[in-house]
């Protein structure tokens, strides 16, 4: 009787589990959602604005149910006090590592705008201290840096301004916040689908590996405020030279785009998870409910599962409508 017991509170803990839901948005409002998962638990942070805070879940899609901390505010004055954007958390060496866009209070524009790092030994993000590492040495002045490690070395990859245009950068890392001094140009804003808004944009690289022999970087492209902002990809061979452009190869058109019959319109600016057991391939972006929206607080985090093509390349489907009831990411073993 006992062993019966326990069987039926298995069944019954298995079909609450198989029947667990959930509806986009996951937040009513949020830009610029990253996440990362270490030790059983998610790590969440999106654009905030004038401070960086830090979500720390079990269940990324019960995000609404978690009060965040705010773990840094700018100083008054100086290179980084104003406009904080696009804050990505890393674990890198034993220690975390927070980057986030800035610009100066005094000085405030796209001239003065760069990555800035800080650093924090505790086990857990949301305690100790934060250490200001200061400024990415940076060779052109950017935003929306990102942090990947591929065959034991560490990248940098920004979106850079030079000129009229936002272009890709990618750098080796001497250390997490200092970058070599070789800084190459990988993509540029070549395509129609690229200069949706009157401004020609390439933002938002995030890494994306599946043990393909491929590696890929997927991007925000066009000005946000354009309902036609959308991801773009490059694709290299997993042996090949990072650094070297002609390395990577373009996606003739969108990864992933706007579905006015979905009611989704500018989704962009993501990052990518895995379900608690690492069976399930997540994207995680933000989008409007409506067209013409703009790029304002109305952004609001989303995420749905991806597949993967028999080629080895990521299938992201159409945006969900932010009625559509989805299942939970998988936490079976």
């Amino acid at each position: 009787m006992k062993y019966l017991s326990i069987y039926i509170a298995m069944l019954i803990s298995w079909a609450a589990h198989a029947q667990e839901t959930f509806i986009n948005p996951i937040l009513p409002s949020g830009a610029d959602p990253w996440v990362t998962w270490k030790d059983g638990y998610y790590y969440y942070t999106n654009t905030v604005g004038n401070r960086i805070i830090l979500y720390k879940t079990e269940k990324l899609h019960e995000l609404k149910n978690v009060t965040p901390k705010t773990v840094w505010t700018p100083p008054a004055t100086g290179p980084n006090s104003k406009a904080i954007w696009a804050p990505e958390l890393h674990y890198l060496d034993g220690k975390w590592y927070l980057y986030y866009t800035a610009t100066d209070v005094n000085n405030d524009g796209d001239a003065s705008r760069y990555i800035f790092v800080l650093e924090n030994i505790a086990a857990d993000p949301l305690q100790g201290t934060w250490t200001d590492k200061g400024k990415v040495n940076m060779k052109h002045s950017g935003l929306d840096g990102s942090v990947f490690e591929h065959k034991g070395k560490h990248y940098f990859v920004y979106s850079a301004y030079i000129g009229p245009q936002s272009v890709l950068v990618i750098s080796l890392m001497k250390n997490p916040w200092t970058l070599a001094d070789k800084q190459v140009v990988i993509a540029s804003p070549d395509k129609v689908w690229e200069k949706f808004g009157g401004r020609e944009i390439l933002e938002g690289p995030q890494f994306l590996m599946n043990n393909t022999g491929k590696v890929f970087i997927i991007y925000s492209a066009s000005a946000c405020w354009a309902d036609e902002y959308s991801l773009g990809m490059l694709t290299a061979n997993d042996k090949a030279d990072l650094l070297n452009p002609a390395s990577w190869i373009k996606s003739v058109e969108p990864v992933f785009k706007q579905s006015a019959v979905h009611h989704v319109y500018a989704p962009g600016h993501n990052s990518f998870f895995t379900s608690p057991d690492g069976k399930e391939h997540w994207i995680l972006y933000h989008a409007n409910t409506g067209a013409g929206q703009g790029c304002d607080h109305r952004r609001s985090p989303r995420m749905q599962p991806f597949h993967w093509k028999k080629d080895g390349t990521p299938d992201f489907g159409e945006p969900v409508r932010a009625d559509s009831v989805l299942r939970a990411p998988s936490t079976v073993k």
